[in-house]
């Protein structure tokens, strides 16, 4: 994301406490990238935030989502790192879980802004353990950092990341829809998803680059449509 004109009053005056929401989008899918957001505000801009009516971006409508981007950006600082295929599926050769890949992620953006007051959405079962390994990567010791399950729907603060990250993976999955065809949400619990990749790999004997090869899905189809195929072809 674009820094804007509050970035020099956020990073570096500092003039009130600074607060942070981080939290990601497309965990889960078995094609397109991973969305990890941050947002950072001074306190003083914080009532301002919670009147806009954000909340966590899976209740809302894609125009109430989009609407809210905007006069998100207009009062808060945003940064986005979009965790491509290739780098899921990378972490197996660094032998990280992707809760790990996450927190790094993570850390790299709360590390840039530097905020007084830290929210994040947990990725981990035990949410207390996921803010204490958060807090190792850290270059600076934060006066208070929240780790919690369903912080979007808590925190007004991780619900306008959790708008920002959802709307950035959105379009982008928008633009592979343009260059490749529709291949619905990317989920696996996504028929379209399942039916597009299916044919995908039949059709090339392979997944496409915008596949997480990792995930056990792909391995499933491939598999099926290529290992078996081949296996029979000489019986």
């Amino acid at each position: 994301m674009k820094r804007n004109s509050l970035t020099s009053s956020v990073v570096t005056k500092k003039k009130s406490k600074l607060i942070c929401g981080i939290d990601e989008a497309g965990r889960g899918p078995v094609l397109g990238p991973m969305i990890i957001s941050g947002v950072c505000t001074n306190y003083d801009q914080l009532e301002s935030l919670s009147q806009l009516g954000v909340k966590d971006s899976k209740k809302l409508s894609q125009k109430k989502r989009t609407s809210l981007f905007k006069k998100i950006n207009e009062i808060c600082v945003c940064k986005c790192f979009i965790v491509t295929p290739e780098e899921i599926d990378r972490r197996i050769d660094l032998k990280i879980s992707l809760s790990r890949l996450e927190q790094l992620k993570m850390a790299e953006i709360i590390n840039f802004f530097k905020p007084d007051v830290i929210y994040i959405d947990a990725a981990d079962v035990n949410e207390k353990r996921f803010g204490h390994s958060m807090r190792d990567l850290l270059i600076y010791t934060p006066p208070k950092l929240i780790s919690k399950h369903k912080a979007d729907e808590r925190f007004p603060i991780v619900s306008a990341a959790s708008i920002i990250a959802k709307v950035t993976r959105d379009r982008l999955i928008s633009e592979l829809h343009r260059k490749f065809g529709d291949f619905g949400s990317g989920y696996t619990s996504d028929e379209k998803t399942i039916n597009y990749l299916t044919e995908w790999i039949r059709k090339h004997k392979k997944a496409p680059d915008f596949a997480r090869k990792s995930w056990n899905t792909v391995k499933r189809i491939l598999e099926s449509e290529v290992l078996t195929r081949k296996i029979t072809d000489f019986i």
